[in-house]
């Protein structure tokens, strides 16, 4: 397996945010009713969390207000629970928790 650099991982996890923004910008409504949106969406959130683990431990430690752990927890859910996943919970985290990560991504990418 190829290894990455941290703004690798970082412009991966930008371009998963503008894809959720993307497939989400048509509405909650619109979301609900559309598996395809839906399932594209928890993809992008997958990879979007898996790419957070795969940053060094020394760019996590420096960016401590970006919540890391939270992001590996949600990808183990992802993962290992997907039956179990709550639409109400994906909404929320689409709509507040990914728009206030866009900017601590770039301001990452700034400082790297």
């Amino acid at each position: 397996m190829k290894e990455h650099d941290d703004r690798f991982y970082l412009q991966h996890m930008r371009t998963c945010i503008a894809n959720i923004e993307d497939d989400t910008s048509r509405g909650r409504a619109e979301f609900e009713q559309n598996r395809t949106e839906r399932d594209a969406v928890m993809r992008n959130l997958q990879l979007l969390a898996e790419s957070s683990m795969r940053l060094s431990d020394e760019t996590r430690a420096r960016f401590p207000d970006v919540e890391w752990r939270q992001m590996r927890k949600f990808r183990n859910v992802v993962v290992h629970d997907y039956t179990d996943i709550d639409y109400d919970v994906i909404w929320l985290i689409v709509s507040q928790h990914v728009p206030a990560l866009k900017p601590q991504i770039e301001r990452m990418l700034k400082e790297l």
